[in-house]
């Protein structure tokens, strides 16, 4: 028998994990990474570059509400994001093939160090001058022909693993 919300077995847990997104547009792609920031109860998501329509039908479909609950801050400045977030004590993780990025699922957690998870557009990626500043950049393995994926799809997958291997030291 399926489950409805109040009856699911999952422990609530929040994660120190900020999502940075540069200049991400598509309000579908924005109403999911909303989504997938309650899921994962991550701290917050600062949008940069051109705002987010919150009021966009599309938005509110996808996200579910979740735009009503998970706190976000809207920024021209992804540089000025990037470094407060830095000055906090935050290690910045562009999600981006690079080359020289790391498999996600060889990320190796530093538990005294919060994280910020970068995404970029969904035509031209994260700005290279922003790449530049992170402390690491991470991919997602592809194994067809094609060496990108959905910003929203990546979001997932990146906040799953990183989680995961979250979830795993802790239990050490």
């Amino acid at each position: 028998m399926q489950l409805i919300h109040e009856q699911n077995k999952f422990e609530e847990r929040s994660f120190p994990i900020v999502l940075l997104l540069d200049n991400i547009t598509g309000e579908a792609n924005i109403g999911s990474i909303f989504r997938l920031a309650d899921a994962f109860n991550v701290e917050k998501i600062i949008f940069t570059g051109t705002p987010p329509n919150l009021k966009s039908n599309r938005l509110k479909k996808t996200a579910r509400s979740t735009h009503q609950r998970v706190l976000f801050e809207i920024t021209e400045d992804c540089f000025l994001a990037a470094d407060i977030l830095r000055s906090q004590g935050y290690l910045l993780y562009a999600l981006e093939i690079t080359s020289d990025s790391h498999p996600i699922h060889n990320f190796e957690y530093e538990p005294e160090k919060p994280l910020c998870i970068i995404l970029g557009n969904e035509v031209s990626g994260i700005t290279e001058k922003l790449l530049k500043i992170t402390d690491k950049r991470l991919h997602i393995n592809m194994y067809g022909k094609n060496s990108s994926m959905n910003v929203a799809q990546a979001a997932g997958i990146a906040l799953y693993e990183i989680t995961k291997t979250i979830l795993a030291f802790n239990k050490k």
